[in-house]
């Protein structure tokens, strides 16, 4: 017998299927990195002897798996403890992501991350390569970028010029750090979702880090989260119903229905489905696939195509922030679990934010890609709430008293951000100090200073 049409409430259903007991939450990291040959600068290709693939190929050694796609080696996966899976994949212009598996406390992502980039950092030594933490690629031109061979990435490299200037600026250009935390239930994720919503330009101030394209200073300091203002008004934002009475599974699955599809993935193949609508595919309407219905794992393919600034899967990812240094890695997850994973700074961080209103949010995630930490929001300062934040996160982190085996617990991995928000200056206008001042305008320094 065929499987019974899906309704809007097995959607919703999946969704929550997410809530998990305070004991069982756990912390995901992300990072992305650009590649560059050492002769040169150039952002590798996929094949070849200094190429992506011989990347992936090199990493097999230590325990990844290979994971193909039309006879390609696109990704590697790994399990570890309690089975727990990461995995290594190809961004579009070949920029190099970790995604790590989900982990107790910010001591092991951070040893998981160190790990990681020790790891590609003996193989790229190898091969003559180096990986790059800023937030923009500092040099290249789009044309000047290979593409990677994925089905995925063909489709929306079609769509992106259609509905937006800098969508293929942000596939092939951009990297960025992510964290993944988890809720209890629909009122946890809520609260949650509406503090980290209105709070991630904040992050993006603290974590700018973008300054520089095809060689010269671009007026931004965070080009990346520039990107973002003009890649796709459907599925990027700050999600103004989040914010509204009523908000909860089903509006965001409601609000998923309506964001325009990508593909469908069948036997391996992605089929076009771009500018189509999900809706439709319910009804078995879809033109791509006429007369067939989605599955459940159609729905979790569609929802990794939206990208709004916080972003609801089966957990909340986390997505303002530019790629950085190995410091950063770890200072993002923390920040963000010491005032989403213990309730009075939850309270405490929603309190900093409650009263802003849809226009202070749509104003300050622009505002905040030019000036940075020099923004303001209702009357304050950006460092001013910066510092508040970071605060926040400390006596989270603090209450959290989860201690690494030399009994040091997760507040040190906040110092970098005290610093940020306490000097005023963004990473990126450091950045710009160094170009105007001791790199004598050379943007090939950054490639020395900035690689892992």
């Amino acid at each position: 017998m065929p499987n019974e049409p899906l309704a809007i409430g097995d959607l919703v259903a999946w969704l929550e299927a997410g809530s998990k007991p305070r004991e069982q939450w756990r912390i995901g990291a992300e990072h992305e990195k650009f590649g560059f040959a050492k002769d040169g600068l150039r952002r590798p290709g996929y094949g070849g002897p200094g190429g992506i693939e011989a990347m992936l190929n090199g990493l097999t050694r230590f325990g990844w798996s290979r994971v193909e796609e039309g006879g390609h080696l696109i990704a590697l996966e790994r399990r570890g403890a309690e089975g727990l899976s990461a995995s290594i994949s190809l961004e579009p212009g070949g920029q190099f992501e970790l995604s790590g598996a989900p982990l107790r406390d910010i001591h092991e992502i951070c040893s998981e991350t160190g790990q990681h980039l020790v790891e590609v950092k003996m193989v790229a030594d190898e091969l003559g390569l180096g990986f790059l933490g800023l937030g923009f690629d500092p040099m290249w031109s789009r044309s000047e970028i290979p593409v990677m061979p994925k089905g995925r990435y063909d489709i929306m490299r079609a769509y992106m010029p259609k509905v937006g200037n800098l969508g293929l600026d942000m596939m092939l250009r951009t990297c960025t750090i992510q964290a993944n935390l988890d809720f209890e239930s629909e009122a946890d994720m809520v609260l949650k979702f509406r503090t980290a919503l209105a709070l991630q330009p904040i992050a993006t101030a603290l974590f700018a880090n973008s300054p520089f394209t095809e060689g010269k200073p671009n007026g931004f300091l965070s080009a990346r989260a520039n990107v973002w203002t003009d890649t796709d008004p459907d599925r990027t934002g700050m999600l103004d119903f989040v914010f509204a009475d009523g908000f909860g599974f089903e509006a965001y699955a409601q609000y998923a229905l309506d964001v325009p599809m990508y593909f469908v993935k069948r036997e391996g193949r992605y089929l076009d489905a771009s500018g189509q609508s999900f809706r439709a595919f319910m009804k078995g309407e879809l033109p791509a696939l006429p007369g067939e219905r989605p599955t459940l794992s159609d729905w979790a393919d569609h929802l990794t195509t939206l990208f709004p600034e916080v972003r609801l899967k089966r957990y909340l990812e986390m997505r303002g922030a530019d790629g950085g240094p190995w410091s950063r890695i770890c200072a993002l997850p923390a920040l963000w679990v010491g005032i989403l994973y213990d309730a009075p700074s939850l309270a405490a961080a929603w309190d900093l934010c409650r009263g802003w209103d849809i226009a202070d949010h749509e104003r300050l995630r622009r505002d905040v890609t030019r000036l940075g930490l020099r923004a303001e929001v209702a009357g304050r300062s950006v460092q001013d709430v910066a510092r508040d934040m970071v605060a926040i996160a400390r006596q989270g982190l603090k209450n959290r008293a989860r201690f690494s085996g030399g009994m040091v617990d997760e507040r040190g991995y906040l110092s970098e951000l005290e610093d940020i928000a306490e000097s005023g200056l963004t990473p990126a206008e450091r950045l710009l100090e160094a170009f105007h001042g001791r790199w004598g305008g050379d943007i090939t320094t950054v490639y020395a200073e900035q690689a892992y």
